[in-house]
C-alpha cells in the first residue's frame, strides 16, 4: 500500500512518462499538442484519460451543469457515432448523466480497461498501449467533427 504522497508521486511520473511517450505526435492538423491536457475548444467538453488501481479508462465528457444541454451535446455526438467508432475502430460506451468521482453528473462515451494498474510499472506498457491510439484517434475525429460543435460555445 502506498501513503497518499507515494501515490501522487507514482501517478506524476507515470502520467510525465506517458506525455513524454506521446510528445513526438503531431496532432490530426500536424500541430505539436499537449495530449495529457487536449483542448477540445468547448468549456464543458473535455478528453479525459484516468486511471487508479484497478482500471483505466479514456472519454469524452461532458460537464455542462445543466443537464439539458449535456444531453444535447451528447445527442450531437450520437449524429457522428459511425465517424467516432470508425476512427477508434471500436465500440465505445455511451452513457447519458451519470456520477463522476466526485458526485457530480457528467456524460461520458468511453472505453475502459479493466485488470491494470497505475501502481504497477509493470502494466505501464499496458495503459500506454491503451491510452495512445485512442487519444490519437480522438484527435483525428475532433478535427473533423469539431465545427458542428461551434453552437455550444
Amino acid at each position: 500500500m502506498y501513503s497518499k504522497d507515494q501515490a501522487s508521486q507514482l501517478k506524476q511520473t507515470f502520467w510525465t512518462t506517458f506525455g513524454q511517450y506521446i510528445a513526438p505526435q503531431l496532432s490530426a492538423e500536424g500541430l505539436k499538442i499537449n495530449w495529457i491536457n487536449y483542448k477540445t475548444g468547448l468549456k464543458h467538453v473535455f478528453f479525459k484519460m484516468q486511471a487508479d488501481n484497478k482500471s483505466a479508462f479514456i472519454a469524452i465528457e461532458i460537464t455542462h451543469s445543466d443537464p439539458g444541454i449535456q444531453e444535447l451535446i451528447f445527442e450531437q455526438f450520437r449524429e457522428f457515432k459511425r465517424l467516432l467508432e470508425d476512427q477508434l475502430g471500436e465500440e465505445w460506451d455511451w452513457d447519458l448523466h451519470i456520477q463522476d468521482e466526485y458526485g457530480k453528473i457528467v456524460t461520458r462515451i468511453s472505453k475502459t480497461l479493466s485488470d491494470v494498474s497505475i501502481f504497477k510499472k509493470e502494466d505501464w506498457p499496458s495503459l500506454i498501449s491503451f491510452f495512445k491510439p485512442r487519444i490519437i484517434a480522438l484527435d483525428e475525429f475532433w478535427s473533423d467533427a469539431q465545427y458542428s460543435f461551434e453552437v455550444f460555445k
